[in-house]
């Protein structure tokens, strides 16, 4: 198995023993975002909807560094604080995928790194 780690300063880096991404066997393992601006380090404060923008565009910024995109997508992991906020994160969520939605699930977590409020995860297909 030939194993290739995904490095990219368009995305927070890793804050602990752990890669952005994993690319193997024809898929991209994408590591839990959360809302980090890569230009600043800091967290993003906005509400759920400028939160998941920012973790969204990371993940994003991940899969372009890996040679793929969002469209290659196959499964999430959403990881909310508050699962009432479901309904304004699922509106930004839709807004980058747009068609053929990968699959996923959504947890309400008792606390994510950093005091976030959301973090995603994303296994994604390489192209070609």
């Amino acid at each position: 198995m030939k194993k290739e780690i995904i490095i990219t300063d368009r995305a927070p880096g890793a804050i602990g023993p752990y890669s952005q991404a994993i690319k193997a066997n024809g898929f991209i393992f994408v590591s839990g975002q959360i809302p980090i601006d890569p230009d600043t380090n800091d967290l993003v404060k906005g509400d759920i909807a400028e939160q998941t923008s920012r973790v969204l565009k990371n993940i994003k910024n991940i899969l372009e560094a890996a040679g793929s995109s969002l469209e290659s997508v196959i499964k999430t992991t959403v990881y909310l604080k508050d699962l009432q906020k479901f309904g304004d994160m699922n509106q930004v969520y839709s807004e980058f995928f747009t068609a053929s939605f990968p699959a996923r699930a959504t947890v309400e977590v008792s606390n994510l790194p950093k005091g976030a409020d959301i973090e995603i995860d994303a296994i994604a297909v390489t192209k070609g």
